[in-house]
């Protein structure tokens, strides 16, 4: 396994590789690897003949406040553990090599940015598309690989590779969890022993949640559910619950076909994200009333 630290040293690998007719599969990451992590490499690996993975904690998606400096981090157990799973290269910059100089332009996600975790962290998804243009522009993949924990993050890559016609395919991975239900996260290491025993209980308000609205096709109703169960069970306080059209983000309606309920809950030093994405039948109504 290489591990490349220059943007100069990644183009000319993937030159090498595209030139000897080899695809590349591209898993970007921020590090402090985990089985999810692990997953999209398995899935890359399956798909093509080299594998990339990107470890680099962005700072332009962090806002004031947020936990950049204490995102954890450990190179060495990364590298070890993208070596035993057959990553090809990892390409690990620097900020500096990543933001050699400010720029004033920017790259600005649409409509979709302003709910879920959007309404609350504002330009995050502002850096996410500039790290990914970034990184897609050096590694040239031929598919990239995004787990379903970030789903909104997922939403809004697709469209920005839509939009902009990259020629990117972009593969989702089910969300990994732990036995007891918790989505695998990189923060999960800040939760105190307390919360860990609480934690499992935001998939278990969206299993819930999908249920009832199986059931009952009502959004307002399922809302509540999800939020009254976390809201029981944890000691956690709600940033949002919300359950929406996906892959848009937009209110759900008769032509709906698949959607999301999501959530995001403050624990005292981290914050976690769930989700459930689930497909509705052409002929089920869907109600946003409170009846």
């Amino acid at each position: 396994m290489k591990q490349l630290h220059t943007i100069a040293q990644c183009k000319q690998w993937i030159e090498a590789a595209k030139a000897s007719g080899q695809t590349i599969g591209f898993v970007p990451t921020m590090g402090y690897l985990h089985e999810g992590h692990l997953a999209l490499v398995n899935a890359a690996k399956q798909e093509n003949d080299l594998v990339i993975m990107s470890i680099f904690v962005n700072p332009t998606q962090f806002g004031p406040g947020e936990d950049y400096e204490v995102y954890p981090r450990d190179e060495n157990r990364d590298l070890a553990l993208a070596k035993k799973v057959g990553v090809d290269v990892v390409f690990t910059p620097t900020v500096d090599e990543m933001y050699p100089k400010e720029t004033t332009i920017q790259i600005v996600p649409g409509a979709q940015k302003n709910v879920l975790c959007g309404k609350s962290r504002p330009t995050h998804f502002d850096g996410v598309l500039q790290v990914i243009l970034k990184l897609f522009n050096i590694v040239t993949p031929t598919t990239a690989y995004f787990g379903m924990k970030d789903a909104q993050q997922l939403a809004i890559i697709e469209t920005f590779m839509e939009a902009f016609n990259f020629s990117t395919t972009i593969r989702r991975v089910p969300t990994i969890r732990e036995e007891d239900g918790l989505a695998k996260s990189s923060r999960n290491v800040h939760l105190t022993e307390i919360e860990r025993l609480e934690a499992p209980a935001i998939y278990k308000a969206l299993q819930s949640g999908q249920a009832l609205f199986r059931k009952t096709k009502n959004t307002a109703q399922t809302i509540e559910t999800v939020r009254q169960q976390i809201e029981t069970h944890t000691s956690g306080k709600i940033d949002y619950v919300e359950l929406l059209a996906y892959p848009q983000l937009t209110p759900i309606d008769a032509h709906t076909t698949e959607v999301i309920i999501a959530t995001a809950v403050h624990f005292a030093h981290t914050r976690l994200i769930d989700n459930i994405i689930l497909q509705i039948e052409d002929e089920e109504h869907v109600s946003n009333d409170d009846e």
